[in-house]
């Protein structure tokens, strides 16, 4: 839907589906974004332990 900016969950729900099929690259990328997303630093680490790998972001 125009203008609709996803939801951390979504963005959570979405990488693991993606991790489900096997994309683990594009699955740590929308964790990333699900973290930003995250209001807590504690879920921000739940988050990225979850899918584990380097940052593929450039400037990170």
């Amino acid at each position: 839907m125009p203008g609709h900016e996803p939801t951390r969950d979504e963005y959570l729900s979405a990488a693991r589906e993606m991790a489900a099929a096997g994309r683990a690259t594009l699955a740590r990328l929308l964790a990333e974004e699900a973290a930003d997303r995250a209001t807590d630093s504690a879920d921000v680490a739940r988050i990225l332990a979850e899918f584990p790998g380097l940052s593929l972001r450039s400037g990170d």
